[in-house]
């Protein structure tokens, strides 16, 4: 089915990359850079130029770190989103919470997507998405509860449980009213997982691209990758991009980055040899 998030639509064949845009003084990789209000701003500026069709943006940390209650996460992203809706009509806005008060402000803000990365720890927010006709991401976490790292976890089946975590979500989610083309099913990366069950993941993300869903891949900078190829969070863009040409391959269609520009251009390629778009140019031999 086509994805379609506000302005947005993404059909079976097609990609797009969803810019991350943190509105954290702590954020594990760019370490606060677009905290201020107008280098946020600046930012989506430039991710939109380079051909960002989703925004997502954060006001809390995913890992451990200072307390940010729900009045602050507000103060953070609320005001932001409506100035990016004005700003950027023509483009999705994401915002990533796992609270049901803060999604019910933002979607009223403007916001396209719910992008619960905690995987319905707050059962209400699938509910905000279903009343306000917004777009859901479907997560798996497995034992974690937010902002928690995993410790020693362990699967019979890691791809299985994956499959059935996010696939019962979404069926919640539609059971509730939330539009089928606007959901999309996130492995969740790191969350919950060591390094060899997110490798996994990655080899069969098939399993969760053949139940119909659009499959959104948040593989940026991970530790996953730090750890596959013995790399600090500064050296990961040769990892992720390697990784980000498989999840294509086997048929995700929206990437969560960091770099937009290198992701776009690894997508397009790999859109190329798969034969779903035609080459930029063909002149060689032909001309």
């Amino acid at each position: 089915m086509d994805l379609r998030l506000g302005p947005v639509s993404v059909g079976p064949h097609e990609h797009a990359v969803m810019a991350i845009v943190n509105r954290t003084p702590d954020s594990f990789y760019d370490r606060g850079a677009t905290y201020a209000l107008q280098a946020a701003l600046d930012r989506v500026d430039t991710v939109v130029a380079q051909g960002a069709r989703i925004v997502d943006v954060g006001g809390v940390k995913a890992g451990p770190g200072d307390e940010v209650d729900v009045t602050e996460e507000l103060r953070r992203v609320v005001p932001f989103v409506a100035e990016v809706r004005q700003r950027h009509p023509g483009v999705a806005i994401s915002v990533d919470t796992w609270r049901a008060d803060v999604a019910r402000e933002v979607v009223q803000a403007g916001a396209d997507l719910l992008n619960d990365t905690w995987s319905g720890a707050d059962p209400g927010l699938a509910e905000v998405a279903a009343q306000a006709g917004v777009g859901l991401v479907c997560s798996h976490v497995g034992p974690l509860t937010p902002r928690s790292r995993p410790h020693r976890v362990a699967y019979a089946d890691v791809v299985e449980e994956v499959r059935a975590r996010v696939v019962g979500l979404a069926e919640r989610a539609v059971g509730l009213g939330v539009r089928p083309e606007g959901i999309l099913l996130d492995p969740t990366h790191d969350f919950g997982k060591n390094t060899y069950h997110s490798l996994a993941l990655t080899r069969h993300l098939d399993v969760l691209v053949v139940t119909g869903y659009p499959v959104l891949v948040s593989l940026s900078n991970k530790d996953f990758v730090g750890e596959t190829l013995n790399r600090p969070v500064g050296e990961r863009l040769t990892g992720t991009l390697a990784a980000t040409a498989v999840a294509r391959w086997l048929g995700a269609r929206v990437f969560r980055a960091h770099e937009v520009a290198p992701t776009l251009e690894v997508l397009a390629m790999v859109a190329a040899v798969r034969g779903d778009v035609p080459p930029a140019l063909a002149r060689r031999g032909l001309a």
